[in-house]
């Protein structure tokens, strides 16, 4: 990977309000790009809202080509990848939990969430392929999980096996303050990062939802070394900008004693 800035946003989005959240969702992408980050990230469902209950149902939206295009010639224009996610209705009305990158070379990625939360099982349909997307300007490996999908270690290391670089975990998280939020995911977070030797990049949303929801915002970016890069944890709506640095990158994978990825046991487990 070539170094690359990345931005992170703390998005308030309610639930079921499309074209508002939208609108927000525009507005942090400009910011970013005005700050000169090459990517920019935004929480699980930040466009249609989250929910777990049968309103999921009346906000789902399709990934609509308006949608894609519209994003998209954004991220022609201001030369950045967006990174965003919805509550997403297919053609057989079967809803994920997704999340997906459009890019400046006019390609897209989509992921649907693998592990739901129990709540969601009721509504939600489970994605079934691990992948990985690739930035190209910035030769750089990523792949996307959502929310829960952070506690299941396999997973990490699936994308790990694949070759990304930064793994970017979405979410939307609610209950407690974002210094609680902080802490709770510095006890698995830290441990995907040190065990894979990758990035990680995670962002919540944050603020009441409309749907008796509420959300402590939090962000925060981890290095290969499993250390905190930077962090943002104010309940509120805002911006977390960082460096991804391939020199730390490349300085743990060539140690022989801080890279443990690659000595992994595939022939026993």
């Amino acid at each position: 990977m070539k170094d690359i800035t990345i931005a992170l946003a703390v998005q308030n989005s309610i639930c079921g309000k499309f074209e508002k959240n939208l609108s927000k969702c525009i507005e942090f992408v400009n910011i970013a790009a005005e700050k000169g980050t090459s990517l920019v990230i935004f929480p699980e469902m930040n466009l249609t809202g989250y929910t777990s209950g049968k309103k999921v149902l009346s906000i789902a939206k399709p990934l609509s080509n308006e949608l894609v295009n519209t994003l998209q010639d954004i991220s022609i224009k201001k030369s950045i990848t967006i990174i965003a996610g919805l509550a997403q209705k297919d053609s057989n009305n079967k809803i994920y939990a997704s999340h997906f990158a459009v890019m400046p070379d006019k390609s897209l990625f989509v992921y649907r969430k693998i592990h739901l939360a129990p709540p969601e099982k009721k509504i939600l349909s489970k994605g079934n392929k691990i992948e990985i997307c690739q930035n190209k300007a910035k030769s750089l490996n990523f792949g996307i999980q959502l929310c829960y999908d952070a506690h299941f270690p396999q997973l990490a290391s699936s994308m790990t096996a694949k070759g990304a670089d930064l793994i970017i975990i979405p979410h939307a998280s609610p209950r407690g303050s974002s210094e609680e939020k902080y802490q709770s995911w510095m006890r698995h977070l830290k441990a995907r990062a040190f065990d894979n030797g990758i990035f990680i990049a995670a962002c919540n949303q944050t603020g009441e939802n409309g749907n008796g929801l509420s959300f402590p915002g939090i962000a925060v970016v981890i290095g290969p070394d499993g250390k905190v890069i930077s962090k943002y944890v104010k309940n509120e709506e805002g911006l977390l900008v960082s460096k991804l640095s391939s020199k730390k990158l490349d300085n743990i994978h060539r140690h022989k004693m801080k890279y443990f990825f690659p000595n992994r046991r595939d022939d026993l487990y």
